[in-house]
Parts: structure tokens; C-alpha cells; sequence
């Protein structure tokens, strides 16, 4: 992927920062999703008192993506920390990077970790989760 879409898709995800809504725990996460047809998804984390309901910025851009009918997607980009500093990489949970899997081909689709447009890290979905079950796990053979 360019350089300058990586960069767009990081200012997009440390935007989404100001939505989150972490009264508990303070560790802000945002999130941009980005969709074949080139349609940019932001996400955030979303807190919740019960703790079990909590939403994670990955799961929030990906939801609201299928939501609207798009379920291909090239890349995201995450971003997080505490009281919005961001002074390491914020990787996906593993229940995000199942809902990757669900969603994604794990050979091509890039996740990218950053702290800001200059420092960052792109890995491939199937480096994170090595051995990931998926849709294709499900296919009659």
C-alpha cells in the first residue's frame, strides 16, 4: 500500500480517538478501516459498565461496514492508549482479529499499528493470527 494512503488511514484513526468512550478504563482506540471499494470506516472503542459488552475500535469500523452492505476489505489501521497518548502500537484483540479472519483474506489483508504518520508497522492478518479459523475451515471438501 502507498505511503500516502497508510498516512490518511492513520490521521483517520487517531480522529476517531475523540469518540471513544472509556470512563473505566481511559485507554482510548480508534480505528480506519478500509473497504476494496476505497470507502473509509472509523471506529472506536465504547466502554461499557458490565464490561463484557465493550465494543473494540476494530469491531466498531468493521460493524458498521457490513452494516451497510460492504464485507471486503483491504486494510486497518489501529491506533490507542492511555488518555489518548499514543506512545505504542495498540494491536487487535484476538476477538477482533477472529472478526478479521471472518471477514478477510489472511494473506493480503494489512494491519497497520501506529503511534503517529511516521512511525508505524504493517503486518498481514495471517502473522497475527497464524492458524486462524475461518470461513473456509467450514467448507465441504
Amino acid at each position: 500500500m502507498e505511503k500516502a494512503k497508510i498516512q490518511e488511514l492513520i490521521e483517520i484513526a487517531i480522529k476517531q480517538l475523540d469518540y471513544s468512550y472509556v470512563p473505566y478504563s481511559h485507554f482510548h482506540v480508534g480505528a480506519a478501516l478500509l473497504a476494496q471499494n476505497g470507502t473509509i470506516y472509523g471506529g472506536c472503542n465504547i466502554e461499557n459498565a458490565a464490561y463484557g459488552p465493550t465494543n473494540c475500535a476494530e469491531r466498531t469500523a468493521f460493524f458498521k461496514a457490513v452494516s451497510e452492505g460492504v464485507k471486503e476489505f483491504t486494510a486497518i489501521c489501529v491506533v490507542g492508549g492511555m488518555n489518548k497518548e499514543l506512545t505504542e502500537y495498540a494491536p487487535p484483540c484476538g476477538v477482533c482479529r477472529q472478526v478479521m479472519m471472518e471477514f478477510c483474506n489472511p494473506k493480503e489483508f494489512e494491519i497497520i499499528l501506529a503511534v503517529d504518520k511516521e512511525h508505524y508497522e504493517v503486518f498481514l492478518l495471517k502473522d497475527l493470527l497464524p492458524l486462524g479459523f475461518g470461513p473456509g475451515n467450514l467448507e465441504e471438501k
